[in-house]
């Protein structure tokens, strides 16, 4: 009798697939290709592996094309209900599940779980049923399945039951909360996730401190963790490419453009940059960065007009109003420093808010000072990146609470993200440093940083849940 199983025998799943589609003004879809670990990590293990990426239609573009039946080989596109999917992406994953892994909620207000709280819930149980659904479906006689992401928590547990004979893998790209931040989720619901992650035979994270909180979560709220595994991964940057795309001449061009922005010290010499490159995410702490820049151009008058804070902060769910909000406040604080010290010849806060990857290259080739401060962070790759590509080695200040720091940490700058004081204190340090100094630091942390690149980082995980 012919199996009823299907033949792939690597599958990735995730929220967002590899490609997108956007239908044109004469009705042809146009498909745009992404990159990224998974994408590496999926063809560094060859054509013939026989791999699958499930992923989600993501706007009306990825809808078409599903209806279409328009698809790219070794992607499978799941057209969830969009109001399903908004429910599951921004109810839940964006607006609860974030949060809760980044510690951002209000407490005196929030977060606060009623009926809405339940219906969308019930959504994002659908979503990820969609998921174990399809990944059982595709799925060949005992291949290996990794989850991506707090998105798809429940798909584990889910597909476990409906597929046993695989191998299941999960891998965490967020911090992991602390047991008491995690149980502010109703109880039902954390025994729930926590269940739903244990339907794999292995659980990836980061760093070893987001491992050991989700163990301390399961030994607090569930035993234990059963028989499921735990292996730590710190994603690093990809070298080869980063050199490659950051002497390209798009990224020359922007070189020029940020060079007339930063412009020249009175004196004639060159002025020192600091470099932020975030997505407008609250996690990512730039108000507070942008302050700590003010008091130090109060706290430290030297410094007026010998140096830039080049600021990248592109949008990030701005269908969210807290998030919007956040990016107004962003843009505030930027143009009130520049009002207070700018000069007919220096603007302090070069701020661009629409995401460019060429002008992040640029500024990183030219930071002398990268600034990566986030309030928590399951890693953070801006901090592994911008020492690889400038191109006099430039100094890390680093938030104690981004997982680069386990790796980081001794070759950088070290900041309290919430000490506003300290961080200003901090880049005084990190300006002042010797070029010596800052090249040798520079190229130690670009080693930390790229000593596991996304395609090894992906096989390994493939290759310890293959045991």
């Amino acid at each position: 009798m012919a199996s009823s199983f299907g033949a792939a025998q690597v599958l990735v799943a995730s929220n967002r697939g590899p490609v997108s589609y956007e239908v044109r003004e004469d009705g042809s879809l146009h498909a745009k290709r992404g990159g990224g670990g998974l994408v590496s990590g999926l063809s560094a293990i060859g054509p013939d592996a026989g791999a699958l990426w499930v992923c989600s239609a993501l706007g009306d573009g990825d809808r078409e094309a599903v209806r279409r039946g328009v698809g790219e080989d070794g992607v499978r596109m799941l057209d969830v209900p969009a109001d399903v999917h908004a429910d599951a992406y921004n109810g839940i994953a964006n607006s609860v599940l974030w949060f809760v892994h980044h510690m951002l909620y209000q407490t005196p207000l929030e977060p606060v779980f009623d009926a809405e709280f339940r219906r969308q819930w019930a959504s994002y149980e659908a979503y990820n049923r969609a998921f174990a659904e399809a990944l059982a479906e595709e799925a060949a006689e005992g291949a290996a399945a990794i989850v991506q992401d707090y998105h798809l928590t429940l798909v584990p547990g889910m597909l476990r039951e409906l597929r046993p004979d695989l191998r299941i893998g999960h891998f965490s790209h967020t911090p992991w909360a602390p047991v008491d931040y995690f149980r502010l989720l109703p109880d039902d619901i954390a025994e729930q996730v926590l269940r739903g992650m244990l339907g794999a035979d292995r659980l990836g994270f980061l760093t070893r401190r987001w491992a050991d909180a989700f163990t301390a979560c399961c030994d607090a709220v569930v035993g234990g963790l059963g028989g499921t595994e735990i292996g730590v991964h710190g994603l690093g940057a990809d070298a080869d490419f980063l050199r490659a795309r950051s002497h390209e001449a798009d990224v020359e061009e922007r070189m020029a453009v940020l060079r007339e922005e930063i412009g020249t010290a009175p004196d004639g010499g060159a002025r020192r940059t600091i470099v932020r490159v975030d997505r407008t995410e609250l996690s990512k702490n730039i108000v507070r960065g942008l302050l700590a820049y003010r008091e130090l151009l109060a706290g430290r008058p030297e410094w007026r007009e010998r140096v830039v804070h080049v600021a990248f902060a592109y949008p990030s769910r701005q269908d969210l109003a807290v998030y919007r909000d956040y990016t107004a406040e962003v843009e505030r604080v930027a143009r009130s420093v520049n009002d207070e010290f700018g000069t007919a010849g220096w603007t302090p806060v070069v701020l661009n808010l629409k995401d460019d990857f060429a002008r992040s290259l640029a500024a990183y080739r030219l930071a002398d000072v990268a600034l990566v401060n986030p309030v928590r962070d399951g890693m953070n790759l801006v901090a592994k990146e911008a020492p690889l590509v400038s191109d006099a080695g430039c100094v890390l200040v680093l938030s104690r609470e981004a997982g680069a720091y386990e790796e980081l940490g001794e070759d950088a700058v070290v900041v309290n993200p919430y000490d506003v004081s300290g961080t200003a204190d901090a880049l005084h340090e990190a300006l002042g440093l010797p070029a010596g100094e800052r090249a040798e630091r520079s190229k130690r942390l670009a080693a930390a940083g790229t000593a596991l690149p996304p395609a090894r980082w992906f096989l390994e995980q493939l290759e310890a849940l293959r045991g």
